[in-house]
C-alpha cells in the first residue's frame, strides 16, 4: 500500500510504523478528543515540514520578544535592525508571526526572508503585516507542535525582552540543550542600551539556581547576554566559523567541521577537554559508516569523542575552541547549507552583559 502512495524505500518502515500506531489507537478505543488531538498534531507537523522543506539549505534564526512592544520602542527598533543585518548576511528569520518584537523582526528581514509560526488563540491573534498571507506563514492549533518547529528549524535563537511566552521559550531551549534533547545552537539575550531585563534575569539564575547548586557554572556557556547587536551577530556567525554539526553514533559523539584542526590544535583540545573524553580519546576521523545517510556532508572532517562524559555546557565550550584554534589550510569542500557571514572570533560565554 505504501508503494502506491509513492513512499520512498528509505522511509517505508517508518511510515508503516505510523500507520500501525494509528490502527492501534483505533483498537485501543481512545477518546474522540485524544484522537482529534493526535490527528491534528500530525497534520500540523506535516504541513510545517513541507513549508520548511524548500529552505533546508539556509540557516535560520528564531527571534522572540513581546507582542505588546510598540514599533517605535527601542527594543523593537533593535529587533528590526538585528533581523535586517542577519538577512543581509544570508540568514532567514523565524518569529511567532505576531506584532511587537516579532513584527519588527520580520519588517527588518523582509517577507522573502521570513517565516511566521502563528498560534490560534481564543481571542483574535492576527499575523503581522509582513508575513500575513505568505506561504511561509504556518498557523498552529497547538503550542507543542509550534514550539517543536521553533527548536527543530532554528540554527540560532535570539531573545528580546518579553512576557511569559518569551520566558517560556528561553527556558525551554536552554533545558533542551542542557539535557541533550536538542542540538546546541547559539542563544543570545539582547537588551538595548541602558536596559537591564536580561541582566536581572541572569542575576536571578546565578543567585537562585547556581548558588543553590540547581544548575552548574558550565550551563552559563549555553547562552550570552549583550546590549550590542554586533556582538549578537558575531556570536551566531562565530559559532559556525569552523563547526558544522554534531551527531551521536552509538557511544561516540561525532563533530563535523569545515576544516581539519592542525595536529597542535588537536593536542591542545585534548588537554583542555580531557574531562569530557571518558576514555581519553578525542580523535580526528573521516565520516563514520553509520553516517552514510548524510552523503552531502560526507567530505567534512570529523572529531570523535568516545564515551564522553556528558556536560553540554562543556561541549558548547569545546565547540567554541574548535572555532578559534588553528586549522589546516585545506577545506572540507562545499556543503549545501548556507554558511552565513563570520563577523569575528567567537568569544568565551559567561552570561554577563557585554
Amino acid at each position: 500500500m505504501t508503494k502506491d502512495w509513492g513512499v520512498d524505500d528509505s522511509t517505508r518502515s517508518m511510515v508503516e510504523g505510523i500507520i500501525i500506531t494509528a490502527l492501534k489507537l483505533g483498537r485501543d478505543r481512545v477518546t474522540e478528543a485524544d484522537m482529534k488531538l493526535m490527528n491534528r498534531a500530525l497534520r500540523e507537523l506535516r504541513h510545517a515540514i513541507r513549508v520548511f522543506s524548500d529552505f533546508r539549505h539556509v540557516r535560520k534564526v528564531s527571534v522572540f520578544g513581546s507582542a505588546r512592544t510598540s514599533y517605535e520602542h527601542p527594543e523593537a527598533i533593535a529587533a528590526e535592525d538585528f533581523s535586517r543585518r542577519m538577512a543581509l548576511a544570508g540568514y532567514m528569520i523565524i518569529t511567532g508571526g505576531g506584532d511587537g518584537i516579532m513584527g519588527a523582526a520580520q519588517r527588518g528581514a523582509g517577507r522573502e526572508k521570513s517565516f511566521g509560526l502563528n498560534i490560534r488563540l481564543p481571542f483574535e491573534q492576527r499575523a503581522n503585516a509582513t508575513i500575513e498571507g505568505d506561504a511561509k506563514l504556518v498557523n498552529f492549533n497547538y503550542f507543542f507542535t509550534r514550539k517543536l518547529n521553533f527548536v527543530k528549524e532554528s540554527h540560532a535563537v535570539v531573545l528580546f525582552p518579553g512576557g511569559f511566552g518569551t520566558m517560556d521559550e528561553a527556558f525551554e531551549v536552554l533545558t533542551l540543550m542542557q539535557t541533550g534533547k536538542a542540538r546546541i545552537v547559539p542563544v543570545v539575550m539582547v537588551d538595548v542600551e541602558g536596559g537591564r531585563y536580561w541582566e536581572v534575569w541572569s542575576s536571578f539564575l546565578r543567585e537562585q539556581l547556581l548558588d543553590k547548586g540547581l544548575i552548574s557554572s558550565e550551563d552559563f556557556s549555553l547562552f550570552r547576554v549583550t546590549r550590542d547587536l554586533g556582538e549578537a551577530i558575531a556570536e551566531i556567525d562565530g559559532f559556525y566559523r569552523n563547526y558544522w554539526s554534531y551527531r551521536w553514533v552509538g557511544g561516540q559523539l561525532v563533530f563535523r567541521l569545515r576544516r581539519s584542526l592542525t595536529g597542535a590544535s588537536l593536542d591542545r583540545l585534548r588537554v583542555e577537554f580531557s574531562d569530557l573524553a571518558g576514555d581519553g580519546r578525542i580523535e580526528a576521523s573521516a565520516a563514520l559508516p553509520e553516517e552514510a545517510n548524510e552523503p552531502e556532508i560526507a567530505q567534512l572532517p570529523r572529531l570523535v569523542l568516545t564515551n564522553p562524559k556528558i556536560n553540554f555546557g562543556r561541549i558548547r565550550q569545546m565547540i567554541d575552541r574548535m572555532n578559534v584554534l588553528e586549522c589546516e589550510s585545506t577545506t572540507g569542500g562545499t556543503v549545501g547549507l548556507h554558511e552565513g557571514r563570520v563577523a569575528s572570533e567567537s568569544s568565551k560565554r559567561t552570561g554577563h552583559v557585554g
